[in-house]
């Protein structure tokens, strides 16, 4: 997007989306107790690169996950799948620095993954959030009809230098393409009412569980028509036909200079031996509106498999540097 002409302030926002792998193997182990046995010695070369690659508990993986997003200086972020524990967790390794947003999606409190927002109090702070849910009776806990889980999308207004932008996070169906494409279609209209009522930019991370070529894509991509939503959604969520504008999500793999993306694309790999990439795919997106506001500088999707074989999650994370411009849009 081309940034405005009379652009002073802006903000240079680090956007994260990342499932990060529910806490599949439970067990008793805490954080401290994870710290105190990771290894002191220097490291030497080891007989064999990448040996058992298979999933390894939260308690082996949270270091990695929580320094992927620490050395990475992540500003905002997005993440799927997360318990209560994970969150817990995460609050401690990452420090003061951070604060989150979000809710279990069972029951609106603790019981259910979370699809939370964690942000750096010093990068943006934060206005007002809620959470809907993805279904035909999104203002309560509820799944939609032939889905496998229950699914949510957590909604923030941010202010940065530039101003306040909104921020969406979200995790859609692995089991139902029509889920998928009626979640994204009540995001795509949230979204676009928030970029009428502010007229500053919307951005949206998530775990789609959708390739480009299917349908949950194709409708927040604009592609296909959205589908026909709960009319208590859209009466709390309208606007005149005076302020009718279009409006979609731009993907921003598309959206970056090719000079500036990493060579991975994809984004889900299971817990597969490297060489195994037949499961791999593209189902996880950082988006930003077509009503624009935003730059995208830069557009990675980061490693998450180390030498002695830890994969700290099944997906990998997506990265985008964005500069966001002050003013009205």
């Amino acid at each position: 997007m081309a940034a405005p002409t009379n652009s002073k302030t802006t903000d240079e926002i680090r956007l994260v989306s990342w499932n990060i792998r529910m806490d599949a193997l439970s067990d008793s182990i805490t954080v401290d107790e994870t710290i105190a046995g990771l290894p002191t010695e220097l490291p030497s070369d080891p007989e064999s690169y990448f040996p058992n690659t298979a999933e390894r508990p939260w308690s082996e993986r949270r270091i990695a996950v929580a320094n992927t997003l620490l050395f990475d200086r992540a500003d905002l972020m997005g993440l799927q799948e997360v318990t209560k524990r994970q969150l817990d967790d995460l609050e401690i390794l990452l420090g003061n620095d951070y604060a989150n947003i979000g809710v279990g999606r069972e029951d609106g409190k603790e019981d259910g993954e979370y699809s939370p927002i964690f942000y750096r109090k010093s990068a943006a702070k934060l206005i007002e959030w809620d959470t809907f849910w993805l279904s035909d009776t999104p203002f309560e806990p509820s799944k939609y009809p032939g889905a496998g889980n229950t699914r949510i999308c957590t909604t923030a207004q941010f202010k940065g230098k530039s101003g306040i932008f909104t921020y969406m996070n979200t995790h859609l169906d692995h089991l139902s393409d029509e889920q998928r494409g009626y979640g994204l279609s009540l995001i795509l209209h949230r979204a676009k009412y928030e970029a009428i009522k502010t007229k500053r930019p919307v951005f949206v991370t998530g775990d789609f569980n959708s390739r480009p070529d299917q349908l949950g894509y194709q409708v927040i991509t604009g592609q296909v028509e959205p589908l026909e939503l709960n009319s208590t959604f859209t009466e709390k969520y309208s606007w005149s036909d005076q302020q009718e504008k279009e409006f979609v999500f731009k993907d921003l793999i598309a959206e970056t200079v090719p000079e500036r993306r990493s060579g991975d694309y994809a984004t889900f790999t299971g817990f597969a031996d490297p060489d195994g990439t037949d499961s791999y795919s593209r189902i996880d997106f950082v988006m930003a509106g077509s009503n624009g506001g935003w730059k995208s500088n830069s557009f990675r999707v980061a490693g998450t498999l180390t030498d002695n074989g830890l994969w700290s999650s099944d997906h990998k994370p997506v990265i985008s540097d964005l500069t966001i411009y002050k003013g009205r849009y």
